[in-house]
């Protein structure tokens, strides 16, 4: 999920403000950097730095779309190699191994580890019953 643009409410009161400032005298100066025009040039740093957030949020979006892209490209090819490696030596190779498979004779069932837990529960059991 991409991250929201930032907008800024700060901003748009500011714009009202120096409209209405505007209206009374365009030239308003209270001295001590307190004049219009430093308030509009405040007002535009602010936009400029909204807008290059809102640029890399958007170059940032499209490079995570790639990276995404890319990985499922990768991903793909690498279960096409390990394909080809198991048809090509089998599944049951070291060189099926070598390529990140596990070997067939390897593999241990779900069925398989229920059975020898149910046969090692049962074996605790009578052990405790003739102890």
């Amino acid at each position: 999920m991409p991250r929201a643009k930032r907008s800024s409410r700060v901003l748009e009161k500011a714009q009202l403000r120096v409209s209405g400032l505007k209206a009374i005298n365009p030239n308003i100066d209270f001295g001590d950097a307190n004049s219009l025009q430093n308030m509009i040039q405040k007002i535009e740093q602010l936009r400029a730095k909204l807008d290059a957030h809102n640029t890399a949020l958007a170059v940032i979006h499209a490079y995570r779309s790639d990276i995404e892209q890319l990985e499922k490209n990768l991903s793909a090819l690498c279960e096409k190699m390990l394909l080809a490696v198991a048809v090509k030596y089998g599944k049951d190779s070291q060189e099926y191994v070598m390529a990140g498979g596990v070997r067939k004779s390897d593999r241990i069932r779900k069925s398989t580890i229920t059975r020898l837990k149910a046969v090692a529960e049962e074996t605790t059991v009578k052990s405790a019953q003739t102890a």
